[in-house]
């Protein structure tokens, strides 16, 4: 077997203790990319994506971008009943606009 680069050892890392402690709550993935940022909510018992949402449709990907997506998931998430969840940064740090991300998340309502 390969060695794992750096990041998928975190992702790996991040997931596992994410599993222990998910106890049953959806769990709201976030990716990011060079231009974009996606975010999308996880039901992991029923293996479906509940809501997501992205800066697809918008220009760019800096840090205001990433709080209009996380109160447009959060918004969501109040439409389909999901107000606790856990947070899976993947192998992302949370710094800059994960954790923009998951500040206006809280703001909209979401609790992690």
């Amino acid at each position: 077997m390969a060695k794992l680069s750096l990041f998928q050892r975190r992702r790996q890392r991040v997931r596992t203790a994410l599993r222990a402690s998910a106890s049953g709550r959806p769990r709201l993935s976030v990716h990011r990319t060079g231009r974009h940022i996606y975010a999308q909510i996880i039901d992991d018992a029923q293996g479906r994506t509940v809501t997501a949402a992205n800066t697809l449709g918008g220009k760019g990907a800096d840090t205001d971008a990433a709080i209009r997506v996380g109160k447009e998931l959060a918004e969501a998430a109040k439409k389909a009943g999901i107000t606790s969840v856990v947070f899976d940064r993947g192998g992302f740090l949370y710094h800059g606009r994960v954790k923009a991300l998951a500040d206006a998340a809280r703001e909209g309502g979401l609790e992690f």
